[in-house]
């Protein structure tokens, strides 16, 4: 465990700080590229307070750790982390999506995937792994090698590894440019470290052989994606779109993502529609 430091306030009192909180809010404060004199015009300090702050000189208050935190978009779990390094305790919890105090949550979520038949949508947690499904994901996952499904499943590796569902996306290479693009901004959003070598695993799969290098009309980035897959019945088309809760107080809840994905043709629609008739697999 990291050695504290003891910082004395005003009047006397004294607080265990950990040495290196100066320098988890500089490496955000550059992640975020802002000067000192950015961040601190944003959270309305002096620019010598900050950098006392960011040197170990002056001990911020929990209010100011948290208003820092705030003007820098940290996500809640890293808030969490730079509380715990001020020698404050972690202000936002993290509960499983099954906890009782999160049923509200997990029935928004279900009725949302359920709602969405007969197109699939899935929910997935910070690293991509599968958290719910509704029963039209599986007809998509046929075929896959079954280490790829075994518990938790991890629908990025699932999707672009060879033995997976990457063989079958007609649009593969535009796919795993757009896969590739998402990871990045999350790494340098989060500074997540298992997200980081998730990228790095998926680059070094290889493109299927004969894929092709054309890309389909109606990308918006951060928005919409289309996304051909060869299906049992033909190649469906579809158009897909994330959503995440607003304004979460809950580190599960902020990390939570809903992928949905809506037909893009007639033939998809159909198609969707014959699959849901089959009944869950």
């Amino acid at each position: 465990m990291a050695a504290m430091d003891t910082i004395t306030l005003t009047g006397g009192a004294s607080r265990a700080v950990a040495p290196h909180f100066g320098e988890h809010l500089r490496e955000w404060r550059q992640r975020r590229r802002m000067s000192q004199l950015d961040l601190a015009q944003e959270a309305d300090i002096s620019t010598r307070h900050l950098s006392f702050v960011e040197t170990g000189r002056s001990a911020p208050s929990r209010e100011m750790v948290l208003r820092l935190a705030e003007r820098l978009d940290v996500p809640l779990r890293e808030r969490n982390a730079l509380l715990v390094a001020a020698g404050f305790a972690p202000m936002y919890r993290e509960r499983p999506l099954d906890d009782p105090a999160l049923a509200a949550a997990r029935r928004a979520v279900d009725l949302i995937l359920k709602s969405h038949e007969p197109y699939p949508a899935l929910a997935v947690d910070r690293h991509w792994n599968l958290v719910a499904a509704n029963a039209m994901i599986p007809h998509l996952m046929e075929g896959a090698d079954a280490s790829l499904l075994a518990p938790p499943v991890n629908v990025l590796r699932l999707s672009l590894h060879p033995k997976g569902l990457a063989p079958r996306i007609v649009n593969i290479v535009q796919w795993r440019t757009h896969i590739f693009e998402r990871l990045r901004q999350q790494v340098h959003a989060t500074g997540d470290g298992t997200l980081a070598a998730l990228l790095a695993e998926l680059r070094s799969y290889p493109v299927p052989e004969g894929a092709s290098e054309a890309k389909l009309e109606g990308e918006l980035v951060g928005v919409a994606m289309p996304f051909q897959f060869r299906g049992a019945s033909g190649v469906l088309s579809f158009i897909s779109t994330t959503t995440v809760f607003g304004t979460p107080v809950d580190v599960t809840l902020q990390e939570l993502a809903l992928e949905t994905f809506f037909p893009a043709d007639d033939f998809t629609l159909q198609a969707l529609r014959a699959l849901a008739a089959q009944g869950p697999r």
